[in-house]
């Protein structure tokens, strides 16, 4: 390929501030994407200096907020022809209960309903570099979390778990729509040589112990903790390795394949997660 571009969303900190400035010593072109203003110019100051001119945009959007999502793929769409990775990475937890302007349920609206939505958007984009590059070299990439396999499922009938809510469940249910996110994709996308991952980054000593429930810090306060970019790691070489293009769909960890929740594996549970997915995104279109 010649210069490959990558989508790196959460760049502000933490797992996507490191794996950006990885791609961008590796030559990619790398659009980032970030929420908070004051975080975003920080990160975009510690690029650039790993950037050469026109290598670097950053970029400005809440993807809890899926007319925003929509908005942040146009503005890609104006700065490229082609996205030959998208690392679906921006997420947190919420410590209490709360909903977007648009109505939704705020852990799963930011964790993976945003994700779902730019993915949507930019698939024409990511379609394109396929067709000009080898079978396997277009990815998408979803940063999960073992919180993924905490629970025993997903609630089909209630996605944003409104009738039963607590942190844990609705943060543990975004993560589990990443890994079920990634395994619908690869199916859909086999066709067009688009592979797509999910990952568990491991215990990132970042930004996303500041906002989480103090029931939650306390347990994880307790955890060794390990660098943003150890934590990045296998999201760079899900985008960059050549056996990571040999499959699609997986579950990682430092960089081999991870045992997932059960129900990623049930093709009934992958289809109806799809079709709910797309009755509550069509809900506040």
């Amino acid at each position: 390929m010649s210069q490959p571009v990558a989508v790196v969303t959460g760049a502000s900190a933490g797992v996507g501030l490191a794996a950006a400035r990885a791609l961008l010593e590796r030559g990619w072109r790398v659009i980032a994407t970030g929420r908070n203003p004051a975080r975003c110019a920080a990160a975009e100051a510690q690029l650039a200096a790993h950037a050469q001119p026109g290598q670097l945009s950053f970029l400005r959007a809440d993807l809890a907020v899926l007319a925003d999502a929509r908005r942040l793929a146009g503005e890609i769409a104006g700065l490229t022809g082609k996205v030959h990775l998208l690392a679906n990475n921006a997420g947190g937890m919420a410590d209490h209960f709360a909903t977007t302007s648009e109505g939704l349920e705020e852990n799963i609206a930011g964790n993976f309903l945003g994700a779902w939505v730019l993915t949507e958007a930019l698939l024409p984009l990511l379609r394109a570099a396929a067709k000009d590059a080898p079978p396997g070299t277009v990815r998408i990439v979803n940063t999960s979390s073992d919180g993924s396999e905490f629970i025993p499922g997903i609630n089909l009938d209630d996605l944003q778990n409104l009738a039963e809510w607590n942190p844990g469940t609705a943060y543990c249910t975004g993560k589990l729509a990443n890994v079920l996110h990634a395994r619908g994709l690869a199916g859909r996308l086999a066709g067009d040589g688009i592979v797509a991952h999910s990952f568990h980054p491991g215990t990132v000593d970042s930004n996303f112990f500041s906002h989480v429930p103090e029931s939650t810090k306390a347990y994880t306060d307790g955890l060794a903790k390990i660098t943003m970019d150890e934590g990045a790691d296998t999201l760079v070489w899900l985008a960059t390795s050549e056996e990571a293009g040999q499959t699609s769909g997986g579950y990682w960890h430092v960089r081999a394949p991870r045992v997932p929740n059960p129900v990623v594996d049930d093709p009934a549970v992958v289809e109806r997660f799809e079709a709910e997915t797309r009755k509550l995104v069509a809900s506040v279109a």
